[in-house]
């Protein structure tokens, strides 16, 4: 995987409100929410809600923080890949990821023959932003790719946001940087290394760019006053996608 300086990448910085735990984005002074939490704000709950009373509060917590241990660790590893700088981690949480991310370099990373951007923050100017794992050429095509730690193999149905995330910075890096992403692929590890991959292209990603963007005014609807959510008008991109659907 040759590495390329197509693109030149700003940084925003990152911010946690200590309250409420939600992830902001500061880019040249303008205070973005992040994709995540824009999903997270606007995603019907009544699934999970209904999990964590099945096994309880307090092991539904565990599995939790022991997942996002581990899709961190795994993220580490696959950032360490990428970038060509040598990492270990031999913690109990370390030697579980890294067979994970050896997984997916196996088996997802082969077609990608070019790399613009590994753990790239992106953002659409005035509307939101977020961090993708990878902007690369995959296939022969501009796209972005991220990466997810599952407990379990994932059916289609259940990962719609990850698709409307993964459009989400498609979108935003077209915005910016004036580029033409086709394609978004997902790929998905377990614990005992069973690999999933689910890709977007062309018609079916611009039909998940209207998604998000209609999650995006309903999470505008949510948080603002009416003379707050003027300033974020977002009529003409989502009758830009609209116009695709018919």
């Amino acid at each position: 995987m040759k590495k390329s300086n197509k693109y030149s990448y700003i940084s925003g910085k990152q911010i946690t409100d200590v309250d409420t735990g939600t992830r902001f984005y500061d880019f040249q002074g303008m205070r973005l929410p992040s994709v995540t939490t824009i999903l997270a704000k606007t995603k019907n709950q009544s699934y999970l809600t209904a999990w964590k009373n099945k096994v309880g509060h307090e092991k539904a917590e565990a599995i939790k923080n022991l997942s996002s241990k581990r899709g961190t660790a795994m993220h580490k590893f696959l950032e360490h890949h990428i970038s060509g700088t040598g990492y270990d981690d031999l913690t109990p949480i370390g030697c579980e990821a890294k067979p994970m991310a050896q997984k997916i370099v196996e088996m997802g990373l082969a077609p990608v023959s070019e790399i613009y951007g590994s753990e790239v923050m992106l953002h659409y100017p005035g509307l939101y932003a977020g961090s993708t794992d990878l902007v690369c050429m995959h296939n022969d095509m501009e796209t972005i790719v991220d990466f997810k730690q599952s407990n379990r193999p994932k059916k289609e149905e259940w990962i719609e946001d990850y698709y409307m995330q993964i459009a989400a910075y498609a979108m935003a890096h077209d915005a910016y940087y004036g580029s033409e992403i086709r394609q978004g692929v997902i790929m998905v590890c377990t614990p005992d290394l069973y690999y999933q991959e689910f890709k977007i292209t062309d018609h079916e990603l611009r039909s998940w760019k209207h998604k998000f963007l209609k999650r995006l005014d309903h999470y505008n609807e949510l948080i603002f006053d009416e003379k707050e959510r003027a300033k974020v008008d977002m009529t003409d991109l989502l009758k830009e996608f609209e116009s695709d659907r018919t």
